[in-house]
């Protein structure tokens, strides 16, 4: 049995019990059918992959652990996680996955449903969809199959950038998709009854901001809003063991779970949580919420059940210090410099902006990142055949690639710009 990550303040050792249907308490799990009849589901995704970026798939996996404590069948949670973590020569706990300093393996038990090459854009629609016919690779086939008295919880980690969230290898999901998405699973109320997104990325605010339509019952919360970077928690010299080098999470996703972990989420309600996640994060990054707000005076326990142990238990909230920046190696500075010159040059010869102008002129509050999504892949697309793959840090300038969009330069100039530039 899976361990889950201990709460310091309240130093609680929670383990899931062997006995079915018990908890570590005594007390009964809480049943998987809500009050009005539905039913639970989830969908669990970390969008990188690599030892450094260990946080995101630490994160996903405590996720799963407080869904399944509070309740959720393991059936019904969708985990995509590329899994090179655990088993990484870098990691210096083999076999184990920490989200907190002194917390426990979040790693036990996580179903691997879907890996490596399979955390792709393509599986992740067909799950939320409940579309099993569109999978593609070696996954083992989990699927949201909800229906109208149905809630569905999702929670996606990773980098992001403006319009886009990230997946190990492959094409980004661009919002507009995302949005379509879920138009089309709540079809006339058909997929679910309410459906709720945590999403942990830079300018995640972009993901929704003036897309989200509030009348498909989605409430969505982001770790930023649609111009500021989301911060990592428990860094390299800040709280957490010496020896990683690495950090084990990040603020606005250990905010949430450790809250989750602390309080009676049969009281808490999404607002109450957004509130508490927003003092926990303070000024770092400005913590969002879009779609259907009226959803967020639901309790938690709708959507990730509780922690029977914990219905007597109130805490006063903890702060987590977002963590500096690590010195970058050289190589990194240099291929960082290389993406800022080649932006740099594109945005003055298309736009007849500097770099920093073309990445600060955004578009009012609640209007989308750009008019037309298909031009922005199709110029991600042109840049990147020409200079190679986005890093993760040159992401920040998809917002240069939209203004591309929005002052309606033909493909082809932007492609020829590219050939020449790069």
């Amino acid at each position: 049995m899976g361990r889950l990550h201990c709460f310091p303040l309240l130093q609680l050792l929670i383990m899931q019990s062997q006995m079915i249907g018990l908890s570590a308490s005594g007390f009964p799990v809480p049943p998987l059918e809500q009050d009005d009849g539905g039913t639970r589901w989830a969908v669990l995704i970390a969008g990188s992959n690599g030892y450094d970026n260990y946080r995101h798939q630490a994160n996903v996996c405590h996720a799963y652990q407080i869904l399944k404590t509070g309740g959720l069948k393991e059936e019904n949670i969708v985990v995509f996680m590329y899994d090179d973590i655990a088993g990484n020569p870098e990691n210096p706990r083999p076999g184990v996955i920490i989200n907190h300093p002194k917390g426990g393996d979040v790693y036990a038990g996580v179903p691997k449903d879907y890996t490596g090459d399979d955390v792709n854009v393509n599986n992740f629609v067909a799950a939320l969809l409940g579309d099993r016919s569109r999978l593609t690779g070696t996954g083992s086939g989990k699927v949201i199959l909800s229906g109208p008295n149905d809630h569905v919880f999702v929670y996606y980690a990773d980098h992001g950038g403006p319009g886009i969230l990230g997946m190990p290898n492959g094409e980004f999901l661009y919002a507009k998709q995302l949005v379509q998405t879920l138009e089309k699973k709540y079809s006339g109320g058909a997929g679910y009854k309410s459906l709720v997104i945590y999403v942990e990325s830079c300018e995640a605010g972009t993901i929704f901001d003036g897309l989200l339509p509030r009348d498909i019952a989605v409430y969505a919360t982001t770790a930023s809003n649609s111009t500021e970077f989301s911060y990592a928690a428990y860094c390299p010299d800040d709280d957490e063991p010496s020896e990683f080098h690495t950090c084990l999470g990040d603020l606005y996703s250990v905010a949430w779970m450790e809250d989750s972990e602390a309080h009676n989420m049969r009281v808490e309600s999404l607002k109450e949580q957004l509130e508490r996640v927003r003092n926990r994060t303070g000024t770092h990054s400005h913590v969002m919420e879009y779609g259907d707000l009226d959803i967020s005076a639901q309790k938690v326990h709708a959507f990730m059940g509780t922690n029977p142990a914990n219905d007597n238990i109130t805490v006063a909230d903890l702060r987590v210090q977002p963590s500096a920046e690590r010195e970058l190696p050289r190589d990194t500075m240099a291929r960082r410099a290389e993406e800022d010159r080649r932006f740099d040059l594109i945005s003055s010869f298309l736009l007849g902006s500097e770099k920093g102008h073309a990445l600060t002129a955004g578009r009012l509050a609640g209007q989308p990142l750009v008019d037309d999504w298909r031009c922005l892949e199709t110029m991600v697309s042109s840049y990147e055949d020409h200079c190679g793959p986005l890093s993760t840090y040159g992401r920040k300038y998809l917002r240069v690639l939209a203004s591309v969009c929005n002052a309606g330069i033909p493909e082809e100039v932007m492609a020829k710009a590219a050939s020449q530039l790069c």
